[in-house]
């Protein structure tokens, strides 16, 4: 007898009774159907827990408040469950998706891993798609009978391609993937269980790549006025937040700027959810789609802001861009974190026996040594990370 509760949902959304399995076959679970179980394993694995301590934006140690990529993994969550319902799909999928999206994240945030793919330039670069899916599949040493998380093909499916297609219908690369190709990685673990890269994911996948867009735009607003970047007035240069503003400030003349960051920033989740929802709505009304196999197949993503939005979204990522990831402040913290990158790879590839024990017994192929100090350095946390450089070097870059 199964004791979760399986809801009607929409004939497009993804149905774990009809999963195509794991790589390696599983009883069902007879309380939990097969994505609840994916999230669960992704919340009580070492990679999850080791966000807590790698930046979103700021350094964890600069402040209790600030995002990290545990408490943004978590809001993506909520964001995603939240469509999820109004659309009639599968809210735990959109979830397990949502929360395993950043796994395989560098310390420092991006400006780690742009350190690092620079390191791994000659050695088929650094892609933290890829590297999510090798800690889940691979890197995870938990389960007695298996490497990795053994996730569902869905899920899985939905790690890879929830922002797009990989390559079209002859296999050539596409997109991001169209300079430097597909990543070792992927195209390993496609080999041997095979995720339909020239298609669409479905429709959850997609739910948790906008839920992200949403979280780094309303939450980096929240992290940018508490660090003092700039003032709530400046963001009045994107029309759409000066609507927002005005709104604010009729209702609520003489609010403070802790409280007035907080209202803009649940407006505009707010919005962005609900045009979400209306624009993706009437997507998949026009494609009349009978399962999640007709969301894939489609020549368009079925989840989507609305063509009235996107410019504002574009807008809104433009305006951060500028004020708040090329500030002076959080600029400097790129540069150190990108030298801290740099000397890890650097000693290690020289000395690997400084990772510890395990990897004392080095492999021969420098590609494999290369790809293996990869793995050691963007499974660190930020303070693991200094406190290695600290180790190993005379000096370390100050990040703050």
């Amino acid at each position: 007898m199964l004791f979760h509760r399986d809801r009607p949902l929409s004939p497009f959304a993804v149905d774990h009774r009809k999963s195509r399995g794991r790589l390696l076959p599983e009883a069902a679970s007879p309380t939990r159907s097969e994505f609840q179980r994916d999230r669960d394993r992704i919340i009580h694995s070492n990679a999850f827990r080791r966000l807590k301590h790698k930046t979103q934006v700021f350094v964890e140690h600069e402040g209790d408040h600030y995002r990290t990529r545990l408490t943004h993994s978590i809001e993506v969550g909520q964001i995603a469950r939240s469509i999820s319902r109004i659309l009639g799909l599968d809210e735990d999928l959109a979830e397990a998706l949502a929360l395993a999206h950043d796994l395989g994240h560098t310390p420092f945030g991006h400006a780690g891993e742009d350190a690092l793919d620079a390191q791994m330039a000659a050695f088929g670069g650094f892609d933290h798609n890829a590297q999510t899916l090798r800690i889940v599949t691979r890197l995870e040493r938990r389960y007695a009978a298996f490497d990795g998380l053994n996730l569902s093909w869905e899920t899985l499916e939905g790690l890879v391609k929830h922002n797009g297609p990989l390559v079209d219908a002859k296999g050539k690369p596409i997109g991001r993937y169209l300079k430097h190709g597909i990543p070792g990685a992927i195209l390993e673990y496609d080999q041997k269980h095979p995720l339909d890269l020239s298609t669409y994911a479905s429709a959850e996948a997609q739910i948790a790549a906008i839920a992200d867009d949403i979280a780094y735009d309303a939450h980096d607003i929240d992290d940018a006025l508490r660090a003092g970047l700039f003032p709530s007035k400046d963001l009045r240069e994107v029309p759409f937040l000066a609507a927002l503003i005005y709104e604010i400030d009729t209702l609520w003349p003489n609010l403070d700027e802790g409280r007035k960051g907080h209202e803009i920033m649940r407006r505009v989740i707010t919005r962005f959810v609900e045009d979400v929802a209306a624009e993706s709505e009437a997507r998949i009304i026009a494609l009349n789609p009978r399962s999640s196999d007709d969301i894939r197949r489609a020549d368009r993503p079925v989840i989507s802001f609305s063509s009235s939005f996107e410019p504002a979204e574009k807008e809104l990522k433009a305006f951060l861009f500028r004020r708040m990831y090329r500030h002076e402040r959080v600029q400097k913290l790129r540069d150190a974190a990108t030298e801290i990158i740099e000397n890890l790879f650097l000693r290690y590839m020289a000395s690997p026996q400084e990772m510890g024990e395990a990897h004392v017994d080095a492999p021969e192929d420098e590609a494999r040594l290369a790809r293996r100090v990869a793995d050691y350095i963007a499974g660190m946390t930020d303070r693991f990370a200094i406190q290695e450089h600290q180790r190993l070097f005379d000096a370390t870059p100050a990040l703050r």
